[in-house]
């Protein structure tokens, strides 16, 4: 029997499953290897936790080309190489994971993971239950130091702002974190990298990697970067949450136009983790539509965009 050659060897599953899959397609065969019965790919796991692919010697060069040439587009029309793409999320989130197969868990999608057939693809679900206690306490730490006069009720109105969907998706997009998405094909053709639940709950599985990857004080000088302009906010203008459908409405007001109709468009997700989707409407016409965890939060996000539409 004809030893195989390894060809590719990464500490990442999912880098490991994108390369078999570039290879399958340019017909490249690959051979499973005898020490993993139970397994349905090329790959084998070492002790030291890394991922191996192996071929025929008669296939290892063409292999090679395929993989050195294989590159990722990305929307500012920059080509990387595969093993670079999340460098520039580090760079723009300045901080640089020791074990990157953090980062990646983080990007990972629940759509992505289910369409992965050997089970080693994991979701960033339970990284973004994580993220959301991290930021939930390190918010409020800052709070309770930056605004000491603030009452109780004032600090919990703030600090629910300052961790809202609609809040938290800006911030992602802010990072592009939506073009580090790692999403399954149908999540992917349905806008997935724009929606603001997923977004949300990217930027707090991100949290999380930092915080396992880096300790408690990365983690705060992360989130003290971010939000520092948000709060700068809360100095100027007190409490936050700006009132979008208020604003809204005196601009309509001053431009004689009748005031704006709030319709729910639809919910989405679990009972635990429903989205709502509200359309705006005005003068009958739809002008803008948001989600958000709540009606509430929908609302405001979608007086937000029709302001911004309307101004335009």
């Amino acid at each position: 029997m004809t030893d195989l050659v390894v060809i590719f060897q990464t500490h990442s599953d999912i880098e490991a499953s994108i390369v078999r899959g570039l290879l399958e397609a340019h017909g490249v065969m690959l051979v499973v290897s005898p020490d993993v019965p139970h397994s349905i790919f090329p790959l084998t796991v070492n002790s030291t936790g890394e991922v191996r692919i192996s071929v025929h010697p008669d296939d290892a060069d063409h292999a090679r080309r395929i993989i050195e040439g294989h590159r990722t587009e990305l929307a500012n029309g920059q080509l990387v190489r595969l093993r670079d793409e999340f460098e520039s999320l580090q760079q723009a989130i300045a901080y640089r994971f020791r074990d990157r197969g953090l980062l990646e868990h983080a990007m990972t999608h629940t759509s992505r993971a289910n369409e992965d057939a050997s089970g080693g693809v994991h979701d960033n679900e339970s990284l973004e239950f994580l993220g959301d206690a991290v930021l939930g306490f390190v918010v409020a730490d800052m709070l309770f130091r930056e605004f000491p006069g603030f009452d109780e009720g004032e600090k919990s109105k703030t600090k629910a702002a300052l961790v809202s969907t609609t809040t938290l998706a800006r911030q992602a997009e802010r990072l592009n974190l939506g073009e580090h998405l790692l999403l399954g094909r149908g999540e992917e053709k349905t806008g997935g990298r724009r929606k603001l639940a997923l977004l949300a709950d990217g930027y707090e599985a991100l949290i999380a990697a930092i915080y396992l990857d880096g300790g408690v004080e990365q983690v705060r000088a992360f989130i003290a970067r971010e939000f520092a302009a948000l709060i700068d906010d809360v100095h100027r203008h007190g409490v936050t949450a700006q009132d979008y459908k208020s604003a809204l409405q005196e601009y309509l007001q001053s431009h004689d136009r009748p005031l704006p109709e709030y319709r729910l468009a639809g919910t989405t997700g679990p009972d635990h983790r429903k989205l709502f989707q509200v359309e705006v409407v005005v003068s009958g016409e739809p002008v803008a539509e948001a989600g958000g965890a709540s009606k509430k939060e929908a609302e405001q996000e979608a007086a937000r965009l029709a302001l911004e539409r309307l101004k335009n």
